[in-house]
């Protein structure tokens, strides 16, 4: 939406750092956010503010956290269609307000293409297009609806076309990710739209891989479904949540359940694999009406279905939605920032909160096991189900499959090589064609695991070191020197657990720092105010 006199360069913190030379090129840095970025985007700030740059932010994130970030110049809200090219006046005139805001929702027919070109394509597994905003349900804990509406509003098949013309024009080939919240959410325009996609793709040879996010209902619609496999759809990311029809209901998400189908969900994603596009679905822990029995309800599900792609997250309540609302007239949010921690609540839980961390560690690692046998299991019964699509299926030489298997067991741990080599003998002998498939699930697997560990090993750190404290809080010390020594001794331990924590883990935002920070100095604090008078 820049103007062409505007001389720009983009950096993705997702591929790439911020350098100290970006920012003496910069006059003034733009940024944008979701909420996961949050302590990511403080840092950005700050370093914009000590090299004298100032900062315009906008984005879903600071559309509703704005006051929980500080040293932005500019705030930029909400949709910005409208209200970028007055701030751009203003910012040239010297007479920028310090926040913009557009309660109307943008028109996104005039939206112009993103500037694909400042990227480096070859940093990316996926590119991202979109097609709507909003979504027509409005899920209690979802800030969907608060963001961009209950109507959704979509781009034109021409506006479509162009954005694919681009990147194809600009060398990108593999998958593209449409980024709506609710790719159904317009079933009219998605029909309209898909038939179009489905031509472009097809002259060209299907150069590119489809996938998008959708509701349950999918499954309901043969027409459009058949319609989305053949325009180059081969995922769909479903909100399945939960399998217990009480909480789903609780939680104000009717289009999960069906009173004629108990096994509804189910079903649902069975006939969207039989139909040929992989379900991935996100799991949610902590919702009202979940007890202890949630915890092997959600691995039973996941592993009967087939379901190798399962994010899993605590609930959280986002300012704006429902359910916000509810808990806040129910006393029971706390004063934590969310976007700082997978392991971390921001309201009561009806379960007990251990009982719930613990539960989600259990079935995070249970799903994602470190043998990874699970998830080759999913893995099978995925390709057991999964109807082949001839031109979903890019063929490979049998010596690129081959270098490509071994590539992967390389990195595999020699824990996870036996199931490993087992899929991949069983989809050869039963599945021929759909090895490409099984070596990019295997592929998957891998990144899971480590993401797996990692988030774990944060969460561990973080209590051993709360437990060293109120280990060291215990002590009674019989004078001074014992409790100058039991506190070094404290440290020490602290210090070989901080040594011993693999560097790989380590990311922005990971709070280990100032956790270790914290506890030193309530360690100190306490020497201060039990220590023994000398004699």
């Amino acid at each position: 939406m820049f103007p062409p006199e505007y001389n720009l360069r983009l950096v993705d913190l997702n591929v790439t750092s911020l350098q100290d030379a970006d920012l003496d090129w910069a006059d003034i840095a733009f940024t944008s956010s979701m909420i996961v970025q949050r302590v990511s985007l403080q840092h950005v700030v700050d370093q914009c503010r000590r090299a004298g740059v100032p900062v315009v932010a906008g984005g879903p994130h600071l559309t509703t956290f704005h006051d929980e970030i500080e040293g932005v110049n500019y705030f930029v809200l909400d949709e910005v269609e409208e209200t970028f090219p007055q701030f751009l006046r203003d910012l040239a005139t010297g007479s920028a307000k310090a926040m913009y805001r557009e309660q109307r929702k943008s028109d996104i027919t005039q939206t112009p293409i993103p500037r694909f070109d400042l990227i480096d394509m070859n940093n990316y597994q996926t590119i991202g297009v979109q097609f709507s905003r909003g979504c027509p349900f409005d899920c209690e804990f979802c800030d969907i609806t608060e963001l961009y509406g209950q109507v959704t509003r979509t781009k034109t098949p021409a506006q479509m076309v162009e954005e694919f013309e681009f990147i194809y024009q600009l060398g990108w080939r593999g998958q593209v990710f449409l980024v709506d919240d609710n790719f159904i959410g317009n079933k009219r325009e998605a029909m309209k739209l898909l038939p179009v996609l489905g031509e472009w793709q097809k002259a060209r040879g299907y150069p590119f891989t489809l996938y998008t996010e959708a509701s349950v209902n999918l499954a309901r619609l043969d027409a459009l479904m058949a319609a989305m496999v053949e325009a180059g759809f081969d995922s769909v990311f479903l909100d399945i949540e939960t399998p217990k029809p009480e909480s789903l209901i609780k939680t104000k998400k009717p289009q999960n359940v069906s009173k004629r189908d108990e096994n509804y969900l189910f079903n649902a994603v069975r006939k969207i694999q039989h139909a040929g596009m992989q379900v991935q679905g996100r799991i949610i822990l902590g919702l009202d009406g979940d007890d202890e029995s949630v915890f092997d309800a959600q691995i039973s599900f996941i592993q009967e279905v087939g379901i190798p792609v399962a994010p899993i997250y605590l609930l959280t309540a986002l300012k704006g939605t429902d359910m916000y609302r509810r808990l806040k007239s129910e006393n029971r949010l706390l004063d934590v920032s969310v976007g700082t921690s997978s392991m971390t609540l921001n309201f009561q839980p009806e379960m007990d909160p251990s009982v719930l961390i613990d539960g989600y560690q259990r079935v995070t690692t249970t799903l994602y096991d470190p043998s990874l046998e699970k998830y080759f299991q999913r893995c099978l019964t995925l390709i057991e189900h999964l109807k082949p699509v001839p031109h979903l299926l890019k063929p490979k030489t049998k010596m690129a499959v081959y270098t490509e298997i071994m590539a992967l067991r390389r990195l595999l741990s020699e824990r996870q090589v036996p199931a490993y080599l087992r899929f991949i003998a069983e989809v050869s002998k039963r599945h021929p064609q759909m090895l490409p498939k099984a070596i990019d699930l295997a592929a998957l697997g891998y990144h899971f695991d480590k993401f797996t560990r990692q988030q774990i090993a944060v969460h561990d750190f973080k209590r051993a070191l709360k437990a060293e404290l109120e280990l060291f809080g215990r002590v009674r010390p019989h004078g001074q020197q014992d409790h100058q020594d039991s506190k070094e001794q404290m440290f020490d331990r602290i210090e070989k657990h901080y040594e011993s924590f693999p560097v790989e883990f380590r990311y922005t935002g990971d709070g280990i720092d100032d956790t270790l920070e914290a506890v030193r100095q309530a360690a100190t604090k306490r020497s201060k105010q039990r220590a023994p008078a000398a004699v």
